[in-house]
């Protein structure tokens, strides 16, 4: 079906991991699926080396708890700090050569310059080695979301350990899946001031009424989905993101798209609790320029960062959307 390939892992993760019974960020039995151990090495690896005239971007990887390596990049500014810093999390759009952590590269580079310790991490999807899935109820669509999930976890610790880094000013960032990965995030690890959360979902529960997911339902089969949603619950962003709460929260979705559109965007936002912004563009599911001004100026606020001139914010380079290879 269109509206699958066309959202990729994002729709894929958004409409299965739906769940049946109301739970809580605070619970015990819910967080325990997200435990790892943070005592354990980083490993943190040192691939390649990158000098620029405001940081230093260092090519890395570090362990995963759920196996393997997070090939990762850590941008650092110049002098001592304490800096800010912001976790990244890219887009899952099929057929984008950004589907990783380039994404928001420039962006990062830029944003050096107000003194922020950026990481911007590869999802599971873009690491060598993955074999792609092409089964909606394939058990993977669960385990590389909550994958992602500890992996970021693992990306706050890996910042924390550093002396340039501020533990109170950590802000995350994600578009698409990582959005769903960041609405879950918002209300699971306290550590983090303030999240972006770019056209992407935020409740499970939600998507699950709409007439995609409904037809999707009876192609696939009602009991074999159903199974699969039961057993995922815990996934479902909108037990966490209702309880972010005191992390500040910018949702950014645009009305050109098909699913992610305003009507949907009104819907999500309304379970993410306060302290919340909501912006709407006349854009598809990159998102545009002002979007990008905007998260920029919100972090910058939240984050206390020094100002970066509009010429700096404008010479970023705009998201490039593939047309929809299906």
């Amino acid at each position: 079906m269109r509206i699958w390939r066309s959202l990729h892992l994002l729709a894929i993760c958004s409409l299965l991991f739906a769940a049946f019974a109301v739970g809580s960020a605070q619970e015990p039995d819910l967080v325990r699926h997200f435990d790892y151990d943070q005592e354990a090495p980083l490993n943190i690896k040192q691939i390649g080396i990158q000098r620029r005239a405001t940081a230093t971007v260092y090519d890395i990887t570090y362990d995963s708890p759920k196996g393997g390596v997070v090939p990762a990049y850590l941008v650092v500014p110049k002098g001592r700090g304490p800096f800010a810093a912001v976790i990244w999390g890219h887009w899952c759009w099929q057929n984008s050569s950004m589907r990783n952590r380039r994404e928001f590269f420039d962006e990062a580079v830029a944003l050096a310059e107000t003194g922020v310790v950026s990481l911007l991490t590869d999802h599971p999807m873009s690491r060598p080695g993955y074999v792609q899935i092409k089964d909606p109820l394939d058990e993977r669509n669960a385990t590389e979301f909550l994958q992602q999930v500890v992996d970021m976890r693992r990306g706050v610790d890996l910042l924390v350990a550093r002396r340039d880094v501020d533990p109170k000013r950590i802000a995350f960032v994600g578009h698409s899946c990582n959005a769903a990965v960041g609405a879950l995030l918002s209300g699971l690890d306290r550590r983090f001031e303030a999240f972006v959360l770019m056209a992407g979902t935020t409740s499970d529960e939600i998507s699950q009424n709409t007439k995609d997911f409904q037809e999707f339902r009876q192609k696939m089969g009602p009991e074999k989905v159903d199974a699969f949603i039961a057993k995922y619950s815990y996934l479902d962003q909108g037990k966490f993101v209702s309880h972010a709460a005191p992390a500040v929260i910018l949702l950014q979705y645009g009305s050109r798209e098909k699913f992610l559109n305003a009507d949907r965007a009104h819907q999500y936002a309304a379970i993410v609790s306060e302290p919340k912004q909501l912006k709407i563009y006349d854009a598809e599911h990159a998102l545009n320029a002002e979007a990008r001004r905007d998260r920029i100026h919100f972090l910058i606020e939240q984050l206390k960062l020094k100002p970066l001139s509009d010429a700096a914010i404008a010479a970023i380079p705009n998201l490039y959307q593939p047309p929809d290879p299906n």
